[in-house]
């Protein structure tokens, strides 16, 4: 047993999706949350920022003592998780667009992705499209401006409304029947997505899959935590920690947000 924190990190509050999943998966352990809203969105910078974004990002939570860390971002993902891997001891449990259930669920052989330029124009964004989706086409549509409307708490404004309804009426047109969320951000734009796309068309993001994923990797490694009455979970956001703190009303038990200077 290892009753060390989970490290979790992210371009800002987008992670918040992953992070729910896993509490969920998870209810005996203590997270430690990392927001580099102040960096966000990760998706427009150049592979050698997103890198360094992701180690500074490590090195902070390896410091807390986290025994496992999450890169809850596409984006740093697939620019970073690689070397992540092979400089630093604890394991890393990293996000790509679920484009393989949805593959396998469609059938009008047309899947949306909708996600950030960084990932969509990544070496393991087209990987994983070729070896899961060869007898699907891929439509693929970069969401600018979604990650910062999201970080300036306008999740479900009118601008936010008009954005997605752009990005996705083209491919509800092409005969799309699932719509892939390649954006950690991008599941608290569900309920607006929801509205603005037809019944038939399924939404998929993969923080249930990151969740059994973390669970195993934990069991694995025999890092899992002891059952324990009450569990810790920090976050700490180096921008607007008070709109952290709104994308976690209602959550129960000992949350603490922090603002850091990082």
């Amino acid at each position: 047993m290892d009753n060390r924190p989970i490290g979790i990190f992210d371009s800002g509050v987008g992670g918040i999706s992953i992070w729910k999943e896993i509490r969920s998966k998870l209810p005996a352990e203590d997270t430690l949350y990392l927001a580099d809203s102040r960096n966000a969105p990760y998706g427009e910078k150049a592979p050698e920022q997103i890198l360094d974004l992701s180690i500074k990002n490590t090195e902070w939570l390896l410091d807390k003592g986290c025994k496992l860390i999450v890169v809850a971002c596409n984006t740093a993902t697939t620019n970073a998780i690689d070397h992540l891997r092979a400089h630093y001891p604890v394991p890393f449990i990293g996000i790509e667009p679920a484009i393989k259930p949805a593959a396998l669920g469609s059938t009008s052989g047309k899947v949306g992705v909708l996600a950030t330029k960084g990932t969509l124009s990544s070496a393991l964004f087209h990987s994983t499209s070729r070896n899961h989706a060869s007898h699907i086409e891929i439509l693929e549509q970069e969401g600018r401006g979604l990650v910062e409307l999201i970080e300036q708490g306008k999740a479900h404004s009118e601008d936010t409304r008009k954005l997605i309804r752009q990005y996705v009426q083209p491919m509800v047109a092409a005969g799309i029947d699932h719509l892939v969320l390649g954006c950690t951000h991008y599941p608290h734009l569900i309920p607006v997505l929801k509205e603005e796309l037809p019944e038939g068309i399924r939404i998929i993001d993969c923080g249930e899959a990151v969740a059994r994923q973390t669970f195993r990797i934990l069991e694995e490694h025999n890092l899992l935590s002891s059952e324990k009455d009450r569990t810790i979970h920090q976050f700490y956001s180096n921008a607007d920690h008070k709109l952290l703190s709104r994308f976690l009303e209602g959550v129960s038990g000992d949350v603490r947000v922090t603002y850091l200077d990082f």
